[in-house]
């Protein structure tokens, strides 16, 4: 049997954070309810705005949600409505104060989710599964990746039979828990069925001390300790008879 592991759990504490910031003793089953509700809500009320992932931090009586978007300014709205929208429907799920925070994602072609829902959306439109793949793979390299892999199952064209396939570029390291990877999944709803689309994009290797803050450049190789040790000097063999002349002996001087 198989035993695939989550990219991102294998990496939490390395060098991913968790997406869940809080402890409970007795009410862990309802929290955890409530912080399900609230993604739901927030990829439904921003199904357009490029939500990569929901952050929950949760204190002694307040609910901080982070939202990493590629598009800000949707998720804002205009004069800030549709943050103050956003806000108000998530205070409706717990009874804690809510703040609501946005962060930008700078490169989404390098964000796993951001690319999954990218094919998902042209495999919604009609467009040729293996063109899009291709396309996007291409497209995800030029970005600055070091590899990527995109697998898509399902009714693929349509066909009777349900199949997988997939294309890849570069290094995906998996076993490597400094490898720096974002992986995503995301369903294609088409008129024939659903279709899986799974993204896996190398960004390079985390080498910091903090998790999911590090720097990506490659670290200097070390320099090996060098070990003194004496060396007596060789005198070339045609220089010898030149030496020898230059100091008398030193019986000679004894003796004098």
């Amino acid at each position: 049997m198989g035993h695939k592991v989550h990219p991102y759990g294998f990496r939490i504490g390395i060098n991913k954070p968790w997406l869940a910031k809080w402890y409970a003793d007795k009410d862990y089953a309802t929290l955890l309810q409530e912080d399900m509700k609230i993604r739901a809500l927030v990829s439904k009320q921003l199904a357009n705005a490029s939500v990569s992932q929901v952050e929950i931090e949760r204190g002694i009586n307040h609910v901080t949600v982070t939202v990493h978007s590629a598009k800000p300014g949707i998720v804002i709205g205009k004069g800030g409505q549709n943050v103050e929208l956003l806000r108000t429907s998530i205070g409706k799920l717990t009874d804690k104060k809510v703040k609501l925070e946005i962060k930008e994602i700078l490169q989404p072609e390098l964000d796993a989710v951001l690319v999954a829902q990218n094919v998902a959306g042209q495999l919604e439109r009609r467009i040729a599964f293996r063109k899009a793949v291709k396309q996007t793979v291409q497209r995800t390299i030029k970005a600055g990746a070091k590899g990527v892999k995109i697998q898509v199952s399902g009714r693929l064209g349509g066909g009777e039979m349900s199949r997988t396939e997939w294309d890849k570029e570069g290094r995906i390291p998996l076993g490597t828990l400094r490898a720096d990877i974002s992986y995503g999944v995301v369903h294609a709803r088409t008129t024939y069925g659903r279709i899986g689309v799974k993204v896996w994009v190398y960004r390079g290797d985390q080498l910091g001390e903090r998790p999911g803050s590090a720097r990506t450049e490659p670290r200097e190789p070390r320099q090996r300790a060098t070990t003194r040790t004496r060396t007596k000097a060789v005198i070339p063999a045609a220089a010898a008879p030149a030496a020898a002349a230059e100091s008398p002996p030193a019986a000679a001087s004894e003796e004098a």
